[in-house]
């Protein structure tokens, strides 16, 4: 196993309900991992494309390291230089394991041997004409062969292929969706993505998936992440979410962990197909640039939104330290019924000054000045890291 990539374990922390429990060896890069001891794989496109064992016979491309992980037991790690990498719909070979998660990791400080320094940056537009803004089109692959518009391949492909994998360093751009999983014709099985210190950039959304149960014990944890969606029209989010139980279950399908969602009109968002839905959000900047004037015929979703959600839709969040900025925290209307939500030390809404916000938020009067020098996205993952 390379040194370096053992010295990179980070520890990671899985929340489940009200408890906290360590995750560390479940990592193939933490120093106390004690899953299956899998195999590394080089990309660089400095690399010779041969068999991505080394970093001067790394492959040139993401999905080549992807597709060369050799088997389901999990511990595999793929190793990326930092550079530009056009490329979109990746799906690894094999999922991870429990016990023994796959990593794909940006080497965004050169510390993994790669001489290289800042962002792994996959690019899903297209190379001469720019952003790809198609369904189904983004970083990581899932279509609908019924779906009547976008990318149709005629097949339907799930996103469980990533289960069980970690994703770190990794900038995401020019597509319809950015660190985003979609399960498809597999919605309804128990799903665990991790993701570290990374932007995700979409025209649907930033991040977040779709359509799990909860998987006790590991819920998809987003840590130190930036999420950006620049579409307003129907389904979209900075993160969209949606579970699959028809009760809410009593542990989240997702954890954000000190997270900046921004979107133009609405930061988290529970799918239309959705059934019942559980996040939480720790230290967490929600930040919706839509401030309307519904006297002039503007409408907004809210910074929380369940607009358009199924007869069996409910979405339920866990807010702990954030701070939310939009026309109003939850859908105005009776789509605000179906949310429900905790809060659990300072959280706070800056919100349109004739909104009023929900018990327990604490409502600000004046310009949050350093929650919206937050807007753009980071320079590069040590902003992220030390936030």
């Amino acid at each position: 196993m390379n040194n370096g990539l053992v010295m990179r374990g980070m520890l990671l922390v899985m929340f489940c309900g009200a408890g906290v429990m360590s995750a560390a060896g479940w990592d193939p890069m933490a120093g106390d991992y004690s899953g299956h001891a899998g195999r590394t794989i080089y990309v660089s496109r400095l690399g010779d494309n041969s068999d991505g064992s080394s970093w001067q016979k790394a492959f040139h491309t993401i999905q080549a390291g992807l597709s060369a992980v050799p088997d389901e037991q999990g511990g595999h790690r793929v190793v990326v230089r930092p550079d530009r990498y056009v490329e979109a719909n990746l799906a690894p070979a094999y999922r991870g394991a429990a016990g023994a998660y796959n990593v794909l990791v940006g080497d965004f400080d050169g510390s993994l041997g790669s001489g290289g320094k800042g962002w792994v940056l996959l690019d899903c537009g297209d190379a001469d004409k720019g952003f790809k803004s198609w369904d189904w089109w983004g970083p990581f692959r899932s279509t609908d062969k019924n779906w009547p518009t976008g990318n149709k391949t005629g097949q339907t492909f799930s996103s469980i292929v990533c289960d069980r994998w970690i994703v770190r360093n990794l900038y995401t751009a020019g597509g319809d969706a950015g660190l985003f999983w979609d399960l498809t014709d597999q919605s309804g099985q128990g799903f665990t993505v991790i993701v570290e210190d990374c932007v995700g950039t979409g025209r649907a959304f930033g991040g977040g998936v779709c359509y799990p149960v909860v998987r006790p014990g590991e819920p998809s944890v987003f840590r130190r992440c930036y999420f950006l969606a620049l579409d307003y029209v129907g389904d979209t989010a900075a993160v969209l979410m949606g579970g699959w139980e028809k009760t809410m279950p009593d542990a989240p399908h997702a954890v954000f962990e000190d997270c900046t969602l921004v979107h133009p009109d609405n930061a988290v968002a529970m799918s239309y197909a959705a059934h019942c839905t559980r996040a939480r959000f720790v230290n967490c900047r929600m930040i919706v640039l839509n401030f309307t004037q519904p006297e002039m015929g503007g409408k907004s979703t809210g910074i929380i939104c369940t607009e358009g959600h199924c007869p069996t839709g409910r979405l339920h969040v866990d807010l702990e330290d954030c701070v939310l900025a939009g026309y109003s925290v939850l859908t105005p209307g009776k789509d605000a019924e179906v949310t429900s939500y905790t809060t659990k030390g300072k959280v706070a809404a800056y919100v349109q000054f004739k909104q009023t916000v929900p018990k327990g938020f604490e409502q600000l009067g004046l310009w949050p000045v350093e929650l919206f020098e937050q807007i753009a996205p980071p320079k590069s993952p040590e902003e992220l890291k030390i936030q």
